[in-house]
């Protein structure tokens, strides 16, 4: 893939973000999302690519765009696979919380896992930690190794987890491993890309959370250096053999970071609220600024970028 398309597609989370930002605290996350899915749409069709949406907004008769298996871009250029979620905390946005943003990760064909939209059992750590963690051993025994590697003490490490029933056990584990814990109630994206952020106050995160958001959390760390592992995880029969038919033949594997995201990865997403590593879209005399990050595996490099937008001029 050729580097300008990291700004072609940067321009497609900025256009959802800036949408989705004015709903922001409305308490509609119907129309949040709305706006963000509209807005990526109408930009990614402008790209001249051969698109294909591998992880979308659900499946066809679920999402009337940017539905898995949907066709975007020109149709003139190369063919590539998209992940992506036009607005990663739809109810964080619609209740003004932070760390909503948007998010796509492009790849040639065939390099994403076709997760079904499941939940995933998830572990993700920064680039000091590549390498050593294992989704079957105990919170404590990760959290061990993570601070060996980390020159720390386990009591020096934060752990994100996503705040719910679920989670109870795991926070009483890493409460007596004795980590500290930073509750989320919802963005798990932005929280297991934090890892790899050295700015970050954040060194792991555990959990169960959706499993396409997993492949996009992958998608980045492994621009970053990070690595992630992740299995899913089935309330039901039906969920089973929906995923039987996206292509998931053995439903207990675990999948390693190189597994869920391969090849040549390009990253990128933008704030819609200010998060753990993104601001959020601010407004201002017909003007908005925005804040993202765009990543390339290839080259391992990360940018951060901050923009300003004349929506009295810029149709978006």
């Amino acid at each position: 893939m050729e580097r300008h398309f990291t700004l072609e597609f940067l321009r497609t989370t900025e256009a959802a973000a800036i949408k989705s930002a004015r709903f922001m605290g409305r308490g509609s996350e119907h129309d949040a999302d709305r706006a963000a899915v509209e807005a990526m749409r109408g930009m990614l069709n402008t790209i001249n690519f051969d698109g294909r949406v591998v992880i979308g907004e659900g499946e066809r008769d679920e999402a009337p765009m940017l539905f898995i298996g949907e066709e975007v871009g020109t149709k003139r250029g190369p063919k590539l696979d998209i992940a992506l979620d036009p607005l990663e905390g739809t109810t964080i946005c619609a209740k003004g919380g932070t760390n909503a943003c948007s998010v796509i990760a492009i790849a040639e064909q065939g390099n994403f896992l076709h997760a079904p939209d499941v939940y995933m059992d998830k572990i993700a750590v920064g680039a000091e930690a590549r390498g050593i963690i294992d989704i079957n051993a105990t919170p404590s025994a990760n959290l061990q190794v993570v601070a060996q590697a980390k020159k720390c003490r386990i009591n020096d490490l934060t752990v994100c987890i996503l705040d719910r029933p679920r989670h109870e056990q795991l926070i009483r584990e890493v409460r007596q491993a004795g980590a500290r814990i930073f509750l989320i109630g919802d963005g798990d994206v932005s929280a297991g890309i934090a890892t790899a952020n050295p700015d970050s106050d954040i060194d792991m995160l555990l959990g169960i959370g959706g499993a396409p958001e997993g492949v996009l959390t992958a998608a980045a760390l492994r621009c970053m250096h990070g690595d992630f592992q992740g299995r899913l995880v089935f309330s039901n029969e039906e969920e089973r053999t929906r995923a039987s038919g996206m292509g998931i033949e053995n439903p207990e594997r675990i999948y390693n970071i190189d597994e869920l995201a391969s090849g040549n990865v390009m990253f990128c997403a933008t704030g819609v609220t200010t998060g753990t590593f993104l601001d959020g879209v601010k407004f201002y005399g017909g003007r908005a600024r925005t804040h993202s990050v765009v990543m390339r595996s290839q080259s391992g490099t990360v940018r951060y970028i901050t923009a300003e937008h004349d929506l009295r001029r810029k149709k978006i």
